[in-house]
């Protein structure tokens, strides 16, 4: 089992590199790092010019920030931007990248396969296409707390067949007893009340579209359009994608995994137990916050992650790996 004492030995670690996703944009962030690494600013710069808005003052503004459409740009440049610090300073290359949903695509920039200007312009795109998809629709996103994986997806399906109208499926399978379940909310709130009056812990979460579930399937078709018009090469360094927790092997199916993923779950857990059979022993978190190396401390067989969105951060991996 991989774990933080694997990295005290005099064996260089194994990194995987994770990419948080939407809900882990905080105002300001990357400010304290702007500070010292000119990245910051530049990376902002590059991608505001891409995108013709300033990202650098949405991310001061929490109302813009928390509009999907901006959300999604800003994190995606954020993480970017740490991994452009991080890289000229690690002293070897990561094994593997991942991200989670948004993540996916940072950790795709990051290894190379898609450029950067078109990375900021695609998740822009797809955070409208995530809105537009529910335009009209009162929807709903839930964490169940405390029950096997199973057992929600049942849940789900019974509610989806038997409650009236609704639309509800598991969305982000993030650690063993932690799922988050996405739809519409008569088909969300049926599933809550189902889970608190087995005396489970189900908590409501605020966002403006339900990510993950049948409701997005509107959006996919236009997503897999844009992506047909944007290069993508080979990638530096693997990317464990979502869709189905592996290392897809043509430009092709990595398209395909990111069209799929917008309606799919995200295999969160799935992903961290690929890493640790792959012998990964270090997780880096690159972007805003700390949700994902938070995750990481729960999983069935736990890899050490340090997250690197602060001066301080940063300088505790750099002791570790120097």
């Amino acid at each position: 089992m991989a774990s933080a004492s694997d990295t005290t030995t005099t064996q260089p670690p194994r990194i995987a590199v994770i990419f948080p996703g939407q809900g882990s944009q905080i105002v300001g962030m990357t400010s304290e790092l702007a500070e010292s690494y000119p990245q910051i600013h530049d990376t902002f710069a590059e991608a505001s010019t891409a995108l013709g808005e300033d990202l650098w003052a949405i991310c001061q503004d929490e109302d813009k920030l928390n509009q999907t459409q901006y959300t999604q740009p800003a994190l995606l440049t954020a993480s970017m931007a740490i991994w452009r610090i991080l890289e000229d300073k690690l002293p070897q290359k990561p094994c593997y990248m991942a991200g989670h949903s948004l993540g996916e695509y940072s950790a795709l920039c990051a290894a190379g396969v898609i450029e950067f200007a078109d990375a900021v312009r695609l998740v822009h795109a797809r955070g409208q296409l995530m809105q537009e998809a529910v335009m009209g629709i009162d929807t709903a996103m839930a964490a169940i707390l405390g029950l096997e994986d199973q057992r929600v997806q049942t849940l789900c399906e019974q509610t989806t067949e038997h409650v009236d109208g609704a639309i509800v499926g598991a969305a982000n399978f993030n650690s063993p007893g932690q799922v988050v379940i996405s739809g519409n909310a008569a088909g969300v709130t049926a599933v809550v009340d189902e889970v608190q009056n087995a005396g489970k812990k189900a908590i409501m979460l605020k966002v403006s579209v339900p990510s993950h579930c049948a409701l997005m399937q509107p959006a996919t078709d236009a997503l897999a359009e844009l992506l047909s018009e944007i290069k993508f090469a080979q990638a530096d360094i693997p990317v464990i994608q979502n869709r189905h927790a592996r290392v897809e092997s043509t430009i092709q199916n990595i398209k395909k995994a990111l069209t799929e993923q917008l309606s799919e779950p995200v295999l969160w857990s799935q992903t961290m137990q690929e890493l640790a059979d792959k012998q990964v022993n270090l997780l880096i978190e690159c972007g805003s916050g700390i949700v994902l190396s938070n995750l990481a401390k729960r999983q069935a067989n736990p890899i050490v992650s340090y997250p690197v969105d602060k001066p301080a951060r940063l300088e505790k991996l750099m002791e570790i790996l120097l």
